[in-house]
């Protein structure tokens, strides 16, 4: 099993929907712009997470996507499956036909691999993640770094 990008950023999204939980819906450009993901791609992930029920969007002015349960209620797992990605290990996708059609003698294995793996992401939820000291801690996006270094010296001139 191999975390794809797809995966990756689609996680990332879904815990820029947790941290505003509460606030009112967040544009996909927001979290383009706040995580450098492209807004096309993250397009193409919330029609897959909204089809399996994990967002909800609303359209017009002040219109965005939220999370469709709290965060408690969404585990990393949820997400990985929403989008299509799984944590099976085996190279026959749990067919058994791994070797010349047979099951291989190293089946059992990749899968109780696959098993773990996804107990691990299932035990995970958006919330717990998010109370965590290294997502507390994680540093800002360089575009946004960028940007606050800029707005900076007019800042401190109105402060002033």
């Amino acid at each position: 099993m191999r975390l794809s990008t797809k995966g990756r950023y689609a996680v990332t999204a879904m815990l820029e929907l947790a941290i505003h939980d509460g606030e009112g819906p967040v544009t996909l450009a927001d979290i383009s712009e706040r995580q450098g993901i492209s807004l096309s791609y993250l397009e193409q992930l919330f029609a897959r997470l909204r089809k399996n029920h994990l967002v909800k969007g609303l359209r017009g002015p002040g219109g965005g996507y939220r999370l469709s349960r709290r965060p408690e209620n969404i585990s990393v797992a949820d997400v990985i499956s929403a989008i299509g990605e799984g944590t099976d290990a085996t190279l026959c996708e749990g067919a058994e036909d791994c070797q010349d059609g047979e099951r291989c003698l190293t089946h059992a294995l990749w899968t109780r691999l696959g098993n773990e793996i996804h107990a691990f992401l299932n035990g995970i939820t958006l919330a717990s993640f998010l109370e965590r000291s290294e997502a507390r801690d994680a540093p800002v996006p360089r575009q946004k770094a960028d940007r606050l270094k800029m707005a900076a010296p007019r800042l401190n001139k109105t402060l002033a």
